[in-house]
Order: structure tokens, then C-alpha cells, then sequence
């Protein structure tokens, strides 16, 4: 489960077992979790929360959301290879 990037003491990953699904990021202040809150990307480069189920303040989502809509692209990256794969599926 590979952690890219640490902002503001909220760990942004990837969890290992979601092969398949469409790409998404999750946050978690502290220890990663499988059900933390959930971020999906979209194909034009933005996100939208999924879920919150880690309650995170609406401020400091807002702030985490636009720091992963400018990593978007890094963010890609990292998925293809961290999932091993060429095409991306995106929930929109």
C-alpha cells in the first residue's frame, strides 16, 4: 500500500486490493485504513469524495481535494504502475 504523499498530517494512498475499481485515492490522518475516506479522480482532472468516512473537516477536505486534483497527474502515474496497468478506468 504505497503512501504518496503526506499533507498536513493526512496520509494520501493507494489500498492494494482495489484492482479493478476506478481510480481513486484515500485519506487518513495517522495509520492508513482500508476505510478511510475515499476520493475518486476524474477524467478531466478533477475529484470528488466518494466518502468521508474518516470525517475529515469540511475545510481541510476542501484543501486536501485541490491539492489532489493538482497531483492529478502524478497521481496517475503512480497508479499504473503501482496496479500494473495501461489504461486507467475513471467513475466519470
Amino acid at each position: 500500500m504505497p503512501n504518496l504523499f503526506t499533507v498536513c498530517g493526512y496520509k494520501i494512498y493507494f489500498w492494494s486490493n482495489e484492482f479493478g475499481e476506478p481510480i481513486h485515492v484515500h485519506v487518513a490522518k495517522g495509520k492508513p485504513t482500508p476505510n478511510a475516506t475515499k476520493i475518486w479522480l476524474t477524467k478531466a482532472g478533477g475529484c470528488i469524495v466518494a466518502s468521508n468516512s474518516s470525517r475529515i473537516p469540511q475545510k481541510e477536505l476542501d484543501e486536501l481535494m485541490e491539492f489532489i486534483a493538482a497531483q492529478s497527474r502524478v497521481i496517475r502515474k503512480e497508479w499504473k504502475k503501482f496496479f500494473i496497468v495501461d489504461n486507467i478506468k475513471y467513475y466519470c
